[in-house]
């Protein structure tokens, strides 16, 4: 599923390389075509200050978009991590209340382990006896399987029946902890759900095509004019494939990686 996903980016990538050399390319051989009396010098500044005007908006749109979908992917990194840290957290406290509670974080380790699998389908699943069978769960949001999971243990948490103050208390921090698991499980769900989608993508790269058409309508047909023209379709196709692929961030070249999530699963051994 890592290696498709990393075959979608790269398609996504190279379509704007040639969307946006095509456009260049027909602007040049547009202005090839135009009588001499279209690229007099007052034509060419008004087609310079339309296109001044869309590079403004342009650069404006992308700076914009390339910093919220950054903090996006930084916010669900952080989310991961926060989420496998509560969940560690979990397992530490139900281990205070003794070897009764052993079946619960069994099944908590089920869980995380499952997490991993159905996560990160392209690394090696971790073990753990009795853990279900992933192949079928949901990639990304929420699954029934793991709901149905997480569901017991918190049932199991409520049903404990504390024997002293010590071990009430300690129910007590386990109940909150549960709760806390449960936030964050619900952050890294609802991190999956961009804000643009498709269509954005596909808007501000017709915008972006006609600002090329207009550079290439305005370069003369020189070496040097052609090198920095393709600079700047190379730099802006790598900035939509850097946007696009920061979008998806448990996909592509930038993925967040299952690292926190098995050290909490490693922190959990009995």
């Amino acid at each position: 599923m890592e290696t498709a996903d990393k075959m979608s980016e790269a398609i996504y990538g190279l379509a704007f390389l040639v969307l946006f050399s095509l456009s260049a390319l027909g602007g040049v051989a547009l202005r090839g075509r135009l009588h001499e009396q279209h690229l007099s010098s007052e034509n060419m500044d008004a087609v310079r200050l339309v296109t001044g005007l869309l590079v403004t908006f342009a650069a404006l749109i992308l700076s914009l978009q390339l910093s919220t979908v950054r903090a996006d992917f930084n916010a669900a990194s952080r989310d991961r991590a926060i989420y496998a840290a509560r969940l560690a957290n979990l397992d530490q406290c139900l281990r205070r209340l003794g070897p009764e509670i052993a079946p619960t974080r069994l099944r908590l380790r089920q869980y995380t382990a499952a997490v991993i699998a159905s996560t990160w389908p392209a690394e090696p699943p971790p073990f753990v006896e009795g853990m279900p069978d992933v192949k079928q769960m949901a990639l990304l949001g929420e699954d029934s399987h793991l709901t149905e999971m997480i569901q017991e243990i918190g049932t199991a948490i409520d049903t404990l029946a504390p024997a002293d103050t010590g071990a009430s208390n300690t129910v007590a921090r386990c109940r909150a902890d549960y709760q806390a698991v449960k936030e964050g499980r619900w952050a890294v769900i609802e991190d999956i759900h961009t804000p643009s989608g498709d269509l954005f993508v596909f808007l501000i790269s017709l915008w972006l095509a006609l600002v090329f058409l207009s550079f290439g309508l305005q370069i003369p047909r020189r070496r040097l004019t052609t090198i920095v023209l393709l600079i700047g379709v190379l730099s802006i196709s790598s900035v939509m494939f850097v946007i696009v692929d920061l979008g998806r961030p448990y996909g592509g070249f930038f993925g967040i990686p299952s690292t926190a999530m098995r050290d909490a699963l490693t922190d959990m051994s009995p």
